[in-house]
């Protein structure tokens, strides 16, 4: 540890640490434009000049490392002019009016600085000059003219998300940020995570939900996670009068460190269609409003009779959208209650599981990663970020598919064996790493013997590998043994948000209601999709519980609306094994049920008494 002081506190931080860090570590503010947290220190605004005693010019304490009996100044008067100089630069070079400005409200770091500073006006009159404003991008835009040229979207679209679309071209007073080569934001690589967005310390770049919706301080910020798939990111949810404003990480979440992709940031934004608002049951053929009494009531008569009648009962299916807690009450009342052998979440069947040894921050420190049948560009962006950002850092990666792997034009050994043959890959590999003939296992795979040859060179010379498996039949024991000849530690990407609850709760079933009696759904605000609408076709009573009116809910006997993702309280497991809470953000409608509550009444109507503890599994 080293020991220093800063006005006049002393204070004890571990060595490496910059000034920066260790007087924020203690309470004391530093304004700063071009530094984050999560990114390497720049030094490039020059506002966080400190005076360090002994030293001949005021130093940036974004870079400056303690050492030990150093004493620090943050707010003399020379301290101060040179902020202010700082400042008048930066206003004279782009059209900024901080000090007309009506909407930002606390969230424009530059006009928090201003103001700090007891600014009101422009010591140096700006150029007026016009600057394009790249309006392209669906979800964004980039206003030049804001532009404070501190290049923190830059650095996180490299360093966080390993995406590098953004840069600058010209130079001096002319320097603009760019996509790519100059293409317009909507028709560059920009893959929509958001992440300079939010790291944006002025106007420049500015979601379109949410911008000129009000003032950042008349807003509220609730914590919680995203339900877009199992990764299980920490989100921070923006509202105003009960309506989602936006969507932002969560910089002090454990698994994603603020980062978020399209899935988890600006989807859950898209327009979902119609809410349902209040129970319907189906009358003459019509769905029409009803009382909750009625609609439990209904339900009951219908699915109480066949409760043990495992052959012509109930099917039941249920998304993995939904909490911990209502997912087990799902289980609890549809499989020990009522006996249907018929459990299943949207996801599909449950594949074998393998020993999950890893954490997504093995990612972080891997100089080998082997994705073996996973998109995570597709489904788990996240984790595809993590991996894709440690590329120019030295970390080799393998991607064995026989599908289109959006990873693979970045891996250092791409396998496209037959479909269904990752399997003999695996082996292969496995065979070539203990030195032993694989002529057949590579005939059976279709890969040629160099490329195989090359997989197992890189893993040879590996010392921390991460193998990342997607959804595979038969693969559990060759991972495994893979992993266990190179030491490799094991994550499955594989579902939707809380996947690795349901299948905790057995709900690992195939769902087909053919030949059942009743089908009952619990969608939550999931939509959909067209093998379930089909399947539900001929059933004879359907019960849906859901958010949003689709074909399912046209076609049922009885629909229970229910509250949305940003609605609901409870837990979620991610990848990981990670139990996370889940916050309410917006108040549901007046006549809106947890999903919880709705499984709780139904039960009780049917005289069953739902006790089933939901953290037994975890």
């Amino acid at each position: 540890m080293v020991n220093l002081k800063i006005d006049g506190q002393e204070i004890s931080v571990p060595e490496g640490t910059t000034v920066m860090r260790a007087a924020e570590a203690s309470g004391i503010p530093i304004p700063k434009l071009c530094d984050h947290k999560e990114l390497t220190p720049y030094g490039g605004c020059r506002l966080c000049l400190v005076e360090v005693e002994g030293a001949r010019t005021l130093q940036p304490s974004c870079t400056l490392p303690v050492s030990d009996k150093m004493v620090v100044w943050t707010n003399t008067p020379q301290v101060r002019e040179a902020r202010k100089f700082v400042l008048s630069l930066i206003f004279s070079e782009r059209n900024h009016f901080c000090m007309y400005c009506p909407v930002s409200g606390g969230d424009c770091e530059l006009q928090n600085a201003a103001y700090a500073e007891g600014m009101t006006h422009w010591p140096l009159q700006p150029n007026w000059q016009p600057y394009p404003v790249d309006a392209s991008h669906k979800d964004f835009m980039l206003d030049n003219n804001r532009c404070i040229l501190c290049r923190r979207c830059i650095r996180a679209c490299g360093e966080l998300v390993g995406n590098f679309t953004l840069g600058v071209e010209e130079r001096g007073a002319r320097t603009m940020v760019i996509a790519d080569l100059g293409a317009p934001l909507g028709e560059s690589t920009c893959i929509s995570c958001g992440t300079c967005v939010q790291v944006c310390p002025t106007g420049a770049l500015i979601d379109r939900a949410s911008a000129y919706r009000g003032r950042e301080k008349d807003s509220q910020k609730t914590a919680s996670v995203c339900a877009g798939c199992s990764v299980g990111c920490g989100i921070v949810m923006v509202t105003r009068d009960n309506n989602l404003l936006r969507i932002e990480g969560d910089w002090d979440a454990p698994v994603n460190h603020g980062l978020l992709c399209e899935v988890g940031r600006f989807r859950p934004l898209d327009d979902p269609g119609e809410r349902i608002l209040t129970p319907l049951v189906k009358k003459d053929g019509v769905l029409k409003a009803a009382t909750w009494e009625e609609a439990i009531a209904v339900v009951a008569s219908k699915l109480q009779p066949l409760a043990g009648r495992n052959g012509a009962g109930v099917a039941a299916v249920a998304s993995p959208r939904l909490t911990a807690e209502a997912l087990c009450a799902f289980s609890e009342l549809f499989g020990a209650k009522l006996g249907s052998a018929q459990l299943a979440t949207t996801d599909g069947p449950a594949l074998a599981p393998f020993a999950q040894t890893g954490a997504l921050a093995d990612l972080n420190d891997a100089d080998c990663v082997v994705v073996v049948g996973a998109d995570l560009v597709a489904d788990h962006q996240v984790a595809g970020f993590f991996v894709k950002r440690a590329l120019p850092n030295g970390t080799r990666l393998i991607v064995v598919d026989a599908g289109d792997n959006k990873l693979k034009p970045l891996a250092d050994c791409a396998i496209t064996p037959k479909k269904g043959a990752e399997h003999s890959a695996i082996a292969g590999i496995l065979a070539a790493l203990k030195g032993q003939p694989a002529d057949a296992l590579n005939a059976q795979s279709g890969v040629v013997a160099d490329v195989i040859a090359g997989a197992a060179s890189i893993l040879s010379a590996a010392k921390k590998v991460v193998l990342v498996a997607g959804p595979l039949k038969n693969l559990s024991g060759a991972l495994s043994e893979l992993a266990g000849v190179t030491g490799a530690k094991m994550l499955s990407a594989h579902g939707k948000a809380n996947s690795r609850a349901a299948a905790a709760y057995k709900l690992d079933g195939a769902f087909d209601p053919k030949g059942r009696q009743a089908a009952f759904l619990a969608l939550g605000d999931e939509k959909p999709g067209q093998k379930l609408v089909q399947q539900m076709q001929g059933a004879p009573f359907v019960v849906v519980q859901a958010a949003y009116a689709s074909q399912v809910t046209a076609a049922a006997d009885v629909v229970l609306p229910v509250e949305t993702w940003a609605e609901q309280e409870g837990h979620f497991v991610n990848l990981e094994g990670k139990a996370q809470e889940a916050r309410r953000g917006v108040t549901p409608p007046d006549d809106v049920w947890s999903s919880v509550h709705v499984l709780q009444a139904l039960a009780q109507k049917m005289g069953y008494e739902l006790t089933a503890d939901w953290q037994k599994e975890f």
